[in-house]
């Protein structure tokens, strides 16, 4: 009483009678693939009898392996469970390592408000989401509450393979409001970095790089990210490790970017963009453009219910005025970005909720111009759906790693680039003209 009668040359399963009140039910397979049994009209009405046609065993065994590998897929493991008031995972980051493995990261909150006793966790899955590891603790400092990681892979330079972490340590109880200016004492909000050279299985103890990606004046609070830095491949610059950043004082924020020049070692931050636009820029994501060029997307407060965005031409030194992207909306929620060149051309992709005024509707967008326009896009969720950071899989997936809701829940979700729309043009090349410079 399965539903399913058989399945013929094509695989595709017959309607067929059913015991009656059995829901209509799909497995999916990371995006990966689908297979779905029919069983019934799925208004309750039980479907025709059916003969069971003549079929080979290579068919059948090959049907039923897809619909096993959907079953388990369904009922794989979340990087980052949900827990009680007392375990609370939120904040991700990640990042797919050279050898295709993929490392997710975490703040595990003791309560679910943003200042706590936090600390960092890390779990990663060497079979494309399917499984994770249990998550482990990379970062635990004693009275300090550690937030807002971002991840990078250095691909070349002097630590080529080496990961690294930056994030923030914040008095315990003084949080983004409360922290005091400067880069020294017990409240104020100082960035760490911690770094492994053997692809996380290891971490070093944090270390304070606080004076090379704070202004010691007039900064209060700042924030990396959250969610992933990059390496510049193209340029003068190649080589460099850019981290997105915010900073305070609380309601007033401003972005900017710092940087490393020797994997690591030593940062150095620019000036912060211009505002050009209603509203204030906060959490913020960047990728590179293929003429060397940064894009910076940011979340928005005050903005009109649409992300910010801003470039970069010398490295992330400086940066053009934050305008709004119309194309994103935004109710005030992180968002991720990552890029992939498909077929020799660009395709810059943002995660994010699909709506103005709640976290919700998961939606992948992709740009095809540099971040001009964002007119292709697929549903990663369709219930909640919070902060998010893809990351490409290969030339035509992305990996997903979102919050589910408040509850602490941290899932992986592996979609499909989104296509670029037949009435669409092809871009010629990146435009050397942005958005917010027209």
């Amino acid at each position: 009483r399965s539903g399913v009668c058989g399945l013929p040359a094509g695989g595709r399963a017959l309607p067929c009678r059913r015991t009656p009140g059995v829901a209509r039910r799909g497995y999916s397979a990371l995006g990966a693939h689908e297979a779905k049994v029919a069983t019934g009209d799925g208004r309750g009405k039980p479907g025709p009898r059916c003969r069971v046609p003549r079929i080979g065993w290579r068919t059948l065994l090959a049907s039923l392996a897809s619909f096993v590998l959907a079953l388990a897929a369904e009922r794989a493991p979340v990087p980052f469970p949900a827990g009680d008031a007392s375990r609370v995972h939120r904040i991700p980051s990640m990042i797919v390592l050279g050898d295709g493995r993929i490392l997710a990261l975490a703040e595990l909150r003791g309560t679910p408000a943003d200042n706590g006793t936090n600390d960092l966790v890390a779990s990663s899955s060497g079979d494309g989401g399917m499984t994770w590891s249990p998550p482990r603790v990379i970062a635990d400092i004693a009275g300090r509450s550690l937030n807002n990681p971002c991840a990078v892979r250095v691909v070349r330079g002097p630590h080529a393979g080496r990961l690294l972490v930056v994030f923030q340590s914040y008095p315990t109880g003084c949080g983004e409001a409360c922290v005091e200016p400067g880069i020294a004492g017990d409240r104020t909000c100082r960035t760490l970095l911690v770094v492994a050279d053997d692809g996380g299985a290891t971490w070093s103890a944090p270390r304070d790089i606080t004076s090379g990606t704070k202004r010691p004046t007039g900064a209060t609070s700042v924030a990396s990210g959250p969610g992933v830095g990059i390496q510049l491949t193209r340029g003068p610059r190649a080589g460099r490790i850019l981290v997105p950043f915010n900073e305070g004082p609380y309601d007033a924020w401003r972005v900017y970017a710092a940087w490393s020049d020797d994997g690591g070692d030593t940062w150095a931050y620019g000036e912060p963009a211009p505002d050009g636009s209603p509203g204030r820029g906060n959490e913020v994501q960047a990728v590179e453009r293929p003429d060397g060029s940064v894009l910076m997307v940011s979340r928005q407060f005050g903005g009109g219910g649409r992300r910010k965005s801003t470039v970069s031409r010398d490295g992330g030194a400086t940066w053009s005025p934050l305008a709004t992207v119309a194309d994103l909306p935004d109710p005030s929620c992180m968002g991720g970005l990552a890029e992939r060149t498909v077929d020799g051309r660009q395709v810059i992709v943002c995660a994010g909720p699909g709506s103005t005024s709640a976290r919700v509707a998961g939606t992948l967008w992709a740009s095809f111009d540099g971040g001009l326009s964002w007119p292709a896009s697929v549903r990663i969720a369709d219930g909640p759906f919070a902060y998010s950071v893809p990351a490409v899989l290969d030339d035509r997936r992305v990996g997903v790693l979102y919050e589910v809701d408040r509850t602490g829940g941290i899932a992986f979700k592996v979609v499909d680039i989104p296509e670029r729309r037949a009435d669409q043009p092809r871009p010629a090349s990146t435009p050397a003209t942005p958005p917010m410079e027209r």
